[in-house]
């Protein structure tokens, strides 16, 4: 078990207002000081001023949902990495099965916006994960080793480590049911062990997440799985308490990580 702090991000996906932004990001401002646990926001790009007029100089971290791997031109629509950097952002999601699926993001543009993104000074989260039918055929292994070849051949493994990795099944995301902490943590330790073919010190300091149907019910047993480092939290993050809660267990266990 690693003692780097656990970290949550909140994924806010194509939801929120100004007001219900507001409130959302100065309750958790309010609720998670003091905390040693790693906390970041990312909501809809249209909100990325608000993001950084309220979490500036605070202990929470702002970033993007998506970018381009281009840093301008003519590609109406997308948003790229220096915008996304002269925002304040420090992270950005890559990969999301839900741009994997609408959006035709590819193994291969993954790994270039990775790329793109420790450039422009981003911490990239590559999102990778199975759909029910790979689950059910037992390919879960090949899938996720399938979807992050491409980003170390891209980066190199030490440039890996600048990055973050998140493991989410499809059929987990939005569907209330959760992958087993069994599941999950075989799944981590199996991505880190591949990392550590290559490099063991890189496979070490790397920070890997899960998401997927993560609740304030479920939180305590999912992160605290030996090589979970936190979690990417979609629809728990619409509700301020639910994320709230989910940032306190992180801290909890972080807070009991430190003292052992």
């Amino acid at each position: 078990m690693s003692n780097r702090p656990k970290l949550v991000v909140a994924n806010r996906k194509m939801h929120g207002s100004l007001p219900d932004n507001q409130q959302f990001m100065q309750s958790l401002l309010l609720h998670t000081q003091q905390h040693h646990a790693r906390y970041a926001v990312c909501p809809p790009h249209p909100y990325l001023y608000q993001a950084q007029h309220i979490l500036q100089n605070s202990h929470i971290a702002w970033g993007g949902q998506n970018m381009s791997r281009f840093e301008k031109g003519a590609y109406t629509g997308s948003v790229s990495p220096v915008m996304l950097k002269e925002f304040g952002c420090t992270y950005v999601i890559i990969g999301h099965s839900e741009r994997r699926q609408r959006g035709h993001d590819s193994d291969e543009s993954c790994g270039e916006r990775f790329e793109a993104a420790l450039k422009a000074g981003l911490t990239p989260i590559l999102c990778i994960g199975e759909t029910l039918e790979e689950y059910e055929q037992g390919e879960t292994d090949l899938v996720v080793v399938r979807q992050l070849n491409p980003v170390i051949a891209h980066v190199g493994i030490q440039a890996l480590s600048k990055g973050v990795i998140a493991y989410e099944p499809v059929w987990a995301i939005g569907s209330g049911k959760a992958a087993t902490p069994q599941h999950v943590q075989a799944i981590l330790s199996f991505i880190r062990g591949h990392i550590g073919l290559l490099d063991e010190q890189v496979a070490e300091k790397m920070d890997l997440l899960y998401g997927g149907s993560v609740n304030p019910s479920n939180a305590a047993q999912l992160l605290s799985m030996p090589d979970v480092d936190g979690g990417l939290i979609g629809g728990a993050s619409l509700v301020a308490d639910d994320f709230i809660r989910i940032c306190q267990i992180a801290n909890e266990l972080t807070e009991l990580k430190t003292a052992a």
